[in-house]
């Protein structure tokens, strides 16, 4: 997960200065070839490695696929077509998960990643076929130095959270690794205000609804895939559950959320961004809170109300978060803006994962899990603060009722 937030910022630029079409199809292309290496792993660090190495790949997918989206679709349909986006970004980790399990039992763990290779090699030969590309914005040099400044801000901040979590936090390493990692993202600020082509452009923060979408799907992210990690000890710990019994409940959240997000993009042409928005966090909240009354009092039909609501409210609020980074910026900087909500999103994710496994194993019984789902809550209801700052865009349904008015 860290490797794809680090890389995204530099792919999505990348996509920006020479065509989102050929940054998609490269990525796809490296990861392709490392899923196919990865059947070959000798031990569990080549293997980790070789992962890690074909996410770097992977991650100029994301940001390239979500601008080329957005360059084809404005206005009404852009929401719509992000709808449809997320539903397959969902939803395709409930079939990994539906047949992993099954694939690894019946013929071993390689057979993964070799399945991975030729259903991604079907994908990459379709999409040079299908995909049409966008043109290069302008020559320039690409931000090597706000990349390298941003990474290692990024990679000390989280260690320090890691390592302080796990040996205390009054080990060497943890201040010189915050000392380093706030150098670093000072450093970066100063070298985005002087390059000509900027990773991320400071200006988009001064945009109502880049700043208050990305910081949204930061703190929902948090609650939602920290949560999705502790949950699964929650069942297993407390109700008994065996391993692939937590693994095929854990499957309801995301399969809801995929579910939900193409409905969720048509109606938000009808209601507007921002009810969708803080509509979608509040059900997050409500999910921690149902968690977290679950773990207190040890109701099990509690976790289901929270996995299905926690799913329903990713899908109502993400399409319409995630277009409204869009149509903050121009056209230009689609793979720049996209970008940086993915990373930020996905550093979300990371940090809830990391302290709420922190939190939970801080503590003993049912108050650890409460404990933990307490935190993912708070940082839910944060999103519910950041997501009512959203604008809605002006739709032509909402145009007509306002000449009406």
């Amino acid at each position: 997960m860290l490797a794809v937030a680090l890389s995204m910022p530099l792919a999505g630029k990348l996509g920006d200065l020479r065509g989102h079409r050929r940054v998609y199809l490269t990525g796809f292309a490296v990861f392709t070839v490392f899923s196919g290496l990865t059947a070959f792993a000798w031990d569990g660090t080549s293997l980790s490695i070789l992962r890690i190495l074909g996410a770097f790949g992977g991650a100029a997918t994301a940001p390239a696929s979500m601008a080329i989206v957005m360059r084809h679709f404005t206005g009404d349909d852009r929401v719509r077509a992000m709808g449809w986006w997320q539903l397959v970004g969902a939803g395709a980790p409930v079939i990994g998960l539906a047949a992993g399990g099954p694939v690894v039992d019946a013929f071993g763990w390689r057979w993964l990643f070799i399945g991975q290779f030729v259903f991604a090699l079907v994908a990459l030969a379709i999409a040079t076929i299908v995909l049409r590309d966008s043109a290069p914005h302008v020559d320039a040099a690409l931000d090597v130095r706000g990349a390298v400044t941003l990474g290692l801000g990024v990679v000390s901040l989280l260690l320090a959270l890691q390592r302080g979590g796990s040996t205390g936090w009054l080990q060497p390493f943890v201040p010189i690794a915050l000392v380093v990692g706030a150098a670093s993202l000072v450093a970066f600020v100063r070298v985005e205000r002087r390059v000509s082509e900027p990773l991320l452009p400071l200006a988009f923060f001064a945009r109502r609804n880049f700043t208050a979408s990305v910081l949204t799907q930061f703190a929902a992210n948090f609650a939602y895939m920290g949560s999705f990690i502790v949950s699964p000890l929650l069942v297993t710990d407390r109700f008994a559950f065996t391993t692939g019994g937590a693994a095929a409940a854990m499957a309801i959240r995301p399969l809801i959320f995929s579910l939900t997000s193409p409905a969720a993009g048509y109606v938000a042409v009808r209601v507007g961004d921002r009810r969708m928005s803080v509509t979608g966090v509040l059900l997050v909240l409500a999910a921690m809170v149902a968690f977290a009354v679950a773990a207190a009092t040890d109701t099990l039909p509690l976790v289901f109300v929270g996995l299905g609501i926690a799913g329903l409210g990713m899908g109502i609020a993400t399409p319409s978060l995630v277009s409204a980074v869009g149509n903050a910026v121009d056209s230009a900087h689609l793979g720049a803006a996209n970008a940086a909500q993915a990373m930020i999103a996905s550093l979300g994710a990371a940090t809830g994962i990391q302290v709420l496994s922190t939190a939970q194993e801080a503590g003993s019984g049912a108050s650890a899990f409460t404990v933990a789902y307490a935190v993912a809550g708070v940082m839910a209801l944060g999103a519910v603060v950041s997501a009512s700052f959203v604008r809605s865009a002006a739709t032509p349904r909402g145009l007509r009722l306002a000449r009406a008015a």
